[in-house]
């Protein structure tokens, strides 16, 4: 099962180790709680568009940026995986 929230939070994740930055630093600019932003960095919470958006913001990055990567991710976790049968072996 595909789960949303995962991808996001590991796209959030990403930028943010990326650009060096701590927990704490991107909490306190997006003004959630550390454990908060940690959960929906885990995907284990479902950030609403107004978190997300101050998330965002703290990290200098658009919601469409991480909506597109979010979107190539969901499309190669859908992606069938096709096996050969060989018949004659």
């Amino acid at each position: 099962m595909i789960l949303l929230r995962t991808h996001i939070g590991s796209a959030l994740r990403t930028s943010r180790i990326a650009q060096g930055r701590t927990l704490r630093d991107v909490a306190k600019s997006a003004r959630v709680s550390l454990g908060y932003l940690s959960e929906v960095e885990r995907g284990q919470k479902e950030a609403s568009s107004e978190l997300l958006n101050s998330i965002c913001s703290a990290l200098n990055i658009s919601l469409g940026e991480v909506l597109v990567r979010v979107s190539t991710q969901v499309r190669v976790a859908e992606t069938p995986i096709l096996t050969v049968v060989d018949d004659a072996a």
